[in-house]
C-alpha cells in the first residue's frame, strides 16, 4: 500500500514536470507606441499684440531718433537703417506689407517706458541685452542682431593707441545708458582718472567732441562709426582698438506676450537663414518655386506650415525676405560697403563664414 502511494506521489510529479516544461512561454508585451517627435496638437496661446497689430493694420516701432545707419530719416523723411529694417521685416512676416509700420523716436531715457506702455509693439533702438534689463523690467530680447562693445574716439592728433592712455581726459558719455557705468569700471579698475562730461543724447555728444568740450567721445563701437560718418572732417578722428564692453544689440518686447517674442525671435532667425542658404531678395521667387533642399522649401513655405505655429501665413519667412532682404543684405546697404560708416562684417559674420563670426541662428524644422 505505501510503495503504490509512494509511486503515485512520484509520477504526479513526474507529470507536473512535464507539463511545465511543455508550456509555451508568455508572449512578450508589446512596446509602448512612439510618441511624435514634436507633439502638434499643442496650439499655443494667440498673441494679443498680433491681434492688435492686425486690427490697427501696422506695428508700432520705437527707434532712435537719428543714428545714421541704424535709425534715420530721409531727405524724404522715410526712416532707414537697420533697426528700421528690423520691423519692416516683422510687418513683412505679420502683414505681408514692410511699409506697415509707424515709427516712434524714443529717447534712451524713455525707450523702455515706451515699450512698458504699450506705445509700441518693438523697440529696434540699439539696446544692449544685460541680466537686469532682462530679468528686471518685464521685457524680452528677441535675439542679437548686432554684436558690438564699447569704444573711445578721439582726434587722430593725439596719436593715442589704447584707452590706457587716457588719464586725467575729459570724456563724453551719454545719460541714462550703461555707457556710464561701463566707463566708471574701466577707469576705477586701473586706477585711472578721468572727468565725465555727461550729455543728453548721441547729437549732444558728437557736438561737444566737436566743440572740444570734451577730449574723448565713448560710445558702443557702431554709434561712434556713426558719428564719425557725418563730422565735418571725418579722417580727423580715431576709434581706438580698445574696446571695454560687451554690447548684445538686438529688438525688445513685453515679456507678457511669448508668442509675439517667437514672431520677432524668429523673423529674425529667417534672416540669417536666408543668407546661410545663400537666398536673397532678388533670388527668393526662383528659390521658392525651384527649390529641393528641404531647409530652403520650410523657410519659405513650400514644405509644411511652420507659419501656423507662430499664427502666421505660411509664406511669413518668404515675404520678409522678399520685401526686406536676408541678413547680409541689410548689413550692407545700412553699415557696410554700401552704406557711409563701411563697417567690417567682423562678428556679424556668419558663424561658417570664412573669417567666422557669432551669427548664428537655430534651424527652421
Amino acid at each position: 500500500m505505501i510503495r503504490r502511494l509512494a509511486a503515485s506521489v512520484v509520477l504526479s510529479l513526474v507529470l507536473v514536470g512535464c507539463g511545465r516544461e511543455t508550456e509555451s512561454p508568455e508572449p512578450e508585451p508589446a512596446p509602448a507606441p512612439k510618441r511624435p517627435a514634436v507633439a502638434r496638437d499643442f496650439q499655443p496661446t494667440p498673441s494679443p499684440t498680433l491681434e492688435a497689430v492686425r486690427r490697427r493694420g501696422h506695428v508700432l516701432c520705437g527707434v532712435h531718433a537719428g543714428l545714421a545707419g541704424f535709425a534715420v530719416r530721409d531727405v524724404r523723411g522715410v526712416w532707414r537703417g537697420f533697426d528700421v529694417d528690423i520691423c519692416r521685416a516683422v510687418a513683412a512676416a505679420v502683414l505681408g506689407d514692410a511699409t506697415a509700420v509707424r515709427y516712434r523716436s524714443v529717447s534712451a531715457q524713455n525707450r523702455f517706458a515706451e515699450l512698458q506702455d504699450g506705445s509700441v509693439d518693438i523697440l529696434s533702438r540699439n539696446t544692449s541685452w544685460t541680466l537686469s534689463r532682462d530679468a528686471g523690467l518685464g521685457l524680452d530680447f528677441a535675439g542679437v542682431t548686432y554684436y558690438d562693445g564699447q569704444g573711445f574716439m578721439a582726434p587722430r592728433s593725439l596719436n593715442l593707441t589704447s584707452a590706457d592712455e587716457l588719464s586725467g581726459a575729459r570724456i563724453c558719455v551719454q545719460a541714462g545708458t550703461v555707457t556710464e557705468s561701463n566707463l566708471e569700471d574701466y577707469f576705477r579698475a586701473r586706477g585711472l582718472e578721468f572727468t565725465p562730461v555727461v550729455v543728453e543724447n548721441e547729437a549732444a555728444a558728437r557736438t561737444a567732441y566737436e566743440a572740444e568740450r570734451c577730449d574723448v567721445f565713448t560710445a558702443d563701437v557702431s554709434a561712434l562709426a556713426s558719428a564719425r560718418s557725418i563730422m565735418n572732417n571725418p579722417n580727423a578722428h580715431v576709434i581706438l582698438p580698445t574696446v571695454v564692453s560687451k554690447e548684445p544689440l538686438g529688438p525688445v518686447v513685453r515679456q507678457d506676450d511669448p508668442a509675439w517674442t517667437d514672431i520677432v525671435r524668429w523673423t529674425i532667425n529667417a534672416l540669417i537663414i536666408a543668407e546661410e542658404l545663400g537666398v536673397n531678395s532678388t533670388t527668393v521667387a526662383g528659390s521658392r518655386e525651384a527649390a529641393s533642399d528641404p531647409e530652403t522649401r520650410r523657410l519659405l513655405g513650400v514644405e509644411g506650415d511652420l507659419g501656423e505655429l507662430l499664427g502666421l501665413e505660411a509664406d511669413w519667412a518668404y515675404q520678409a525676405i522678399a520685401q526686406v532682404g536676408a541678413y547680409n543684405e541689410i548689413f550692407r546697404r545700412n553699415l557696410g560697403a554700401d552704406s557711409g560708416l563701411k563697417l567690417e562684417r567682423g562678428l556679424n559674420a556668419l558663424w561658417n563664414a570664412p573669417n567666422p563670426g557669432l551669427i548664428y541662428a537655430p534651424p527652421v524644422r
